[in-house]
């Protein structure tokens, strides 16, 4: 009896033992495909490797910026269902370093009062709100409701201003039961609130795009809104509706204090379709007030590709950090190669004023936690050069810094090119006859798609004795800046094999380059550290 019970229990236990062993090989199965699926998702043709995109869907302007408890949250128009724009949500995603994204569920759905467009978000530091739960202190979300059905009877008053409220660092949300704080009094584009706090007034002040003109709001509990003032129906461009406005100051290097009105355009952008305009001025709590001419437009990015970009609210050290939709809503944004989902964002930019003998202007550079994506370097020594000289970096995702000497080269237009093997490029320079930046992707690749998207664009500059130009290039974008950032010009294009060549270029007369510095970058998307 002992041995047949011994034997029993050994058959019991082995049989136990192969249990186990099953039910761990196919969880280490189940792992390696769910990190297989993983890592597939961020590695198709044309996915970006070190701008956020979506997992999957569609996603437009990025909402909601706040930082809080050591975190950047990004939200952002989403529609989880098609790779086209529909029924919008506010996608959510947070980084400790504004450069590797966690993607987290969808944070807040439509409802009875409509979509969730665009809006911001704040940290209600004294509770105006009398949202706060325990020690936390609560993020508020601002947003427009969009009423399709008001829509679709017709009806302009369509737009209203509703809130949310997060008690546990953003991670859930629930609606205020007084939406919408905000109602529609006959505008037929009512919307993208920019909230922030104005601590002079210890008011929240909203800017709000109205067609084709910006107005303020003041509230002291988020709740209640009394309009202050009107802006820009006979200022800046007017070439489309008005949206996604921002409002906040900036220090010169001198300490003076100026206040930036950053105001999208629908249509009509310096180089076609949507774009970003700027304005540099004063605000006292009520009124902004434009210290350029009515009009006179400044062009926040001279590319074709950054619109409805914002910034951080309460970004640490009075940071003033700006992140776009790197598209153009108005030519192409719904018809753009892509696969499992559409569109990205652009890389965030640290914002700053420089004086120019015309004025007052922002200065936008990428932000310097990048650095962290440096991977091997390749650099070039000083020398001229005539016609061509080719940089051996065989990879996609590049950082490339270009130090020139302009006072004693005798080219005509310096630069440089992107391509591939079956001779598609992207030709990015500067013609010094014209004094004008251009990047050309009229033979980058897929173009087909639209009749707007294959051309050149350009943007003046005046260059001084000395020129840098930094660039990023991904698997479908350049992002340029010159001069630490006095221009910027942000572009898509869509090769049909993945550009690894590139080549600097002079045309009629030599280049005299002090240095360049390639660097290979790291995706955002796998452990790679």
């Amino acid at each position: 009896m002992k041995l047949k019970s011994k034997i029993g229990l050994g058959h019991s236990s082995i049989i136990a033992t192969y249990s186990l062993l099953i039910l761990f090989t196919l969880a280490l199965v189940n792992c390696a495909q769910s990190d297989k699926a993983k890592s597939s998702s961020y590695h198709e043709q044309h996915r970006p490797q070190f701008h956020f995109s979506p997992e999957k869907g569609w996603m437009n302007d990025p909402n909601g910026l706040v930082y809080h408890n050591g975190t950047y949250h990004l939200f952002y128009q989403y529609f989880p269902d098609s790779t086209v724009w529909g029924p919008m949500h506010w996608g959510h995603a947070t980084s400790t370093d504004l450069v590797r994204w966690k993607n987290l569920p969808i944070a807040l759905y439509p409802d009875s009062l409509g979509y969730i467009f665009s809006g911001s978000a704040v940290v209600d530091q004294g509770n105006s709100t009398g949202f706060q739960q325990g020690k936390e202190k609560p993020l508020v979300a601002i947003f427009t409701y969009h009423d399709i059905e008001k829509e679709k009877a017709g009806r302009i008053d369509r737009e209203s201003q509703g809130i949310a409220y997060s008690n546990d660092n953003g991670n859930t949300w629930i609606k205020y039961t007084g939406n919408p704080v905000l109602k529609n009094k006959g505008d037929q584009d009512f919307r993208d609130p920019k909230v922030f706090w104005y601590d002079s007034t210890k008011k929240w002040i909203m800017p709000l795009a109205v067609g084709d003109h910006l107005e303020i709001f003041s509230s002291p509990n988020i709740k209640d809104w009394a309009k202050e003032s009107e802006f820009g129906k006979n200022e800046g461009s007017h070439g489309g509706v008005w949206e996604c406005p921002d409002l906040f100051p900036l220090k010169t290097k001198k300490g003076k204090e100026k206040w930036i009105l950053i105001q999208n355009i629908g249509r009509g952008s310096v180089n076609g379709g949507s774009g970003t305009q700027y304005f540099v001025g004063k605000f006292d709590g009520k009124n902004f007030t434009n210290e350029n001419t009515p009009s006179t437009t400044l062009w926040f990015d001279y590319g074709a590709d950054n619109y409805a970009g914002v910034t951080w609210n309460s970004a640490p050290d009075n940071r003033r950090v700006f992140i776009g939709w790197m598209s153009n809503w108005d030519d192409y944004a719904t018809i753009v190669p892509a696969s499992t989902w559409r569109s990205a964002t652009t890389l965030p930019r640290d914002l700053s004023l420089i004086e120019t003998t015309e004025g007052t202007r922002i200065a936008q550079n990428p932000i310097i936690e990048l650095e962290q994506l440096r991977k091997a370097k390749t650099e070039i020594s000083p020398r001229a050069f005539s016609d061509s000289l080719t940089i051996e970096s065989p990879f996609v995702q590049k950082e490339l810094l270009l130090h020139f000497d302009l006072v004693h080269s005798t080219s005509k237009v310096l630069g440089f090119t992107i391509s591939n093997s079956v001779h598609e490029k992207v030709i990015i320079g500067f013609d010094r006859a014209t004094s004008e930046f251009f990047i050309d992707r009229t033979h980058s690749g897929k173009i087909s798609f639209s009749k707007k998207f294959a051309k050149k664009h350009i943007a003046p500059f005046k260059a001084e004795r000395l020129m840098t130009i930094h660039a990023f290039l991904d698997a479908t974008s350049v992002e340029l800046f010159v001069d630490g950032g006095q221009l910027a010009m942000t572009e898509l294009f869509f090769p049909n094999e993945d550009y690894k060549n590139l080549t600097l270029f002079s045309s009629e007369g030599k280049t005299e380059l002090l240095k360049a510095e390639v660097f290979e970058l790291k995706s955002i998307w796998n452990d790679e550290k």
